[in-house]
């Protein structure tokens, strides 16, 4: 990337955003952040960040302001979750489709040079999700199109917004469908936190408080692949460069189950094999999903190379971290 360019971040207080934003500033450009969340409650700070606006891209009026002199844009902003969120509030992650629609808009008409949008693999098609351990979802099998609802239509809708202002306006998208991704700075607790943060927490909670069992959604039989944040960062921004403006698979194809993501975890904790309490009512999601690499291979020379035992190690490492800075702020308040 031109270390001259200027670039908006939207959705910069979350997760993926956070890491990019790292990246994007030790490349030399300037970075314009904004989030609806007030600045407090965003993952990462940055000093060195020109501009900061905590306000709502659903209003396209906030949009055009925050494209003004801007040349590139990464659409990161989206409302969503693990399953226990977007599985219970559908019409709230359907809004974002105003976001990236306005955004388009407004990069249209302030000449942006290039956009991206990121998408999730949330967009596939269900009935090709029902085994464990299904083969790697190709670009192609998001048609025809029944993907998961609120959540996973927004994603498509906003994919094919994407499309029609690259063929109508000429506008140069970018668009990546992320596979479970994951890692330190994130959400770990709360409700809308993924399942290796999750289980990360509940094995070092079980750990501490010296349980022997933990809470499992599902059968822990359903299957995922699951892609290190920093592998991430890198594929979207090879991606960015590229000239490549169809939707594109960013993920891993390291298959496993929710069962032997536990026993990776409790190696790394080095913690006895603990016993599970399978909860059948509670959102689950599609039953297997892996991504197939051989578009981004072939388009963007790019494969992740961290497994996901070295990525889970990473992150169980500093969710143990946070969670004992704040075991001991709330002894200290509960003293004073």
């Amino acid at each position: 990337m031109d270390k001259n360019k200027k670039v908006l971040i939207v959705g910069a207080g979350g997760f993926i955003a956070g890491h990019l934003i790292t990246k994007i500033l030790e490349n030399g450009n300037k970075i314009v952040a904004c989030d609806i969340k007030p600045k407090e409650f965003w993952f990462q700070d940055f000093d060195n960040v020109e501009n900061y606006y905590s306000t709502d891209m659903k209003d396209i009026s906030n949009c055009r302001k925050v494209t003004e002199g801007v040349n590139y844009v990464f659409n990161m902003a989206c409302n969503m979750g693990g399953m226990g969120f977007i599985e219970n509030n559908k019409a709230e992650c359907m809004q974002s489709v105003l976001i990236n629609t306005n955004l388009l808009i407004a990069s249209k008409e302030n000449k942006i040079e290039r956009y991206f949008f990121s998408s999730s693999a949330c967009a596939y098609n269900q009935t090709k999700q029902q085994d464990v351990f299904i083969k790697g979802l190709k670009e192609e099998d998001a048609y025809p199109a029944n993907p998961e609802d609120g959540y996973g239509w927004e994603k498509l809708f906003s994919e094919r917004m994407c499309r029609h202002f690259k063929e109508d306006y000429g506008l140069e998208v970018r668009i990546a469908r992320y596979h479970n991704i994951y890692g330190p700075y994130g959400t770990y607790d709360g409700g809308r936190e993924k399942a290796p943060a999750a289980l990360c927490r509940k094995i070092i909670s079980a750990k501490r408080e010296n349980k022997d069992t933990i809470d499992v959604w599902g059968d822990g039989e359903q299957t995922r692949t699951f892609l290190y944040v920093d592998e991430c960062v890198e594929g979207t921004l090879r991606l960015f460069e590229s000239n490549f403006s169809d939707p594109v698979n960013i993920g891993s194809d390291e298959q496993v189950s929710i069962n032997q993501m536990i026993n990776i975890i409790e190696d790394i904790s080095s913690t006895k094999t603990l016993k599970k309490n399978y909860q059948l009512d509670k959102p689950k999601g599609v039953r297997g999903r892996s991504s197939n690499n051989d578009l981004v291979k072939k388009v963007l020379n790019w494969s992740y190379k961290m497994t996901l035992k070295d990525g889970l190690s990473k992150t169980y490492k500093w969710i143990e971290n946070e969670m004992s800075q704040k075991s001991s702020n709330i002894n200290r308040f509960t003293k004073s």
